[in-house]
């Protein structure tokens, strides 16, 4: 019978992205048929494969699913938290299959988060080769300069390497506040915040709007819909997924 890398199935089965997956199997994280696995390992249908002791249904063909979420403030983008703080999946409680965030915002960022258990989708998504770009509302203190904007537009130094150009533009300014709209094509850890700092701003609010095509539109804080089939033709689009 036809085997299955193991990176792929655990990808798919929503579980993580291949490249995380390939880091557990050398971890020894993961077993088939209560084995050990070793990078380069297949697996069927018929095997028995755990990953960190839990089992991976191996269903023949597994409902896709595809979700936004607005996340509010005060959240962590974690499955579960250590520290006993409020996780993102406990607004998707009622939601009748187990799905995973796609990328992550920071505990004090809100806004856009897409939903899947389909891991190719959610890999497409955050490789930095697709470059899918993310936009974010951001309010700063205090006003912003042209020399600011220009910095933030061209690329910082951020964690020792320059940021890749940004489209920035001014939303709203009054005396010590400004709103800007930042459009970034890469997805580095608590990078808008960290491109404002290192221009000497504070941010007092960031809010995902976008990603790619995908718009948060009118959706109520600490709720979720489902994507539409024009929505996922649009996001699929732009990652070149055919």
């Amino acid at each position: 019978m036809e085997k299955t890398r193991l990176q792929k199935i655990i990808a798919e089965n929503g579980v993580c992205s291949r490249r995380k997956a390939e880091e557990l199997i050398r971890q020894g994280c993961v077993r088939v048929n209560g084995h050990i696995a070793k990078l380069g390992d297949g697996a069927s249908a018929h095997d028995v494969i755990t990953v960190n002791g839990e089992r991976l249904r191996m269903p023949k063909k597994m409902e896709k699913y595809y979700l936004m979420l607005n996340k509010p403030r005060g959240y962590v983008t974690t499955m579960s938290d250590e520290l006993d703080r409020r996780c993102v999946t406990e607004l998707l409680e009622d939601f009748p299959e187990r799905v995973y965030p796609v990328g992550r915002l920071d505990r004090n960022s809100e806004g856009l988060l897409l939903f899947t258990n389909d891991g190719k989708f959610a890999n497409d998504i955050m490789h930095p080769s697709r470059h899918v770009s993310k936009t974010y509302r951001v309010t700063i203190r205090p006003s912003v300069s042209d020399e600011q904007l220009a910095q933030l537009s061209a690329g910082v130094v951020i964690d020792g390497r320059k940021t890749m150009p940004a489209t920035v533009n001014v939303l709203s300014q009054e005396q010590g506040r400004a709103v800007l709209q930042i459009v970034i094509r890469e997805g580095r850890n608590r990078q808008v915040r960290k491109m404002c700092e290192a221009v000497g701003l504070e941010v007092a609010r960031l809010k995902r709007t976008a990603i790619g095509p995908i718009k948060l539109g009118m959706l109520k804080p600490g709720t979720y819909r489902e994507l539409t089939s024009e929505e996922l033709r649009a996001i699929r689009s732009a990652v070149g997924d055919k």
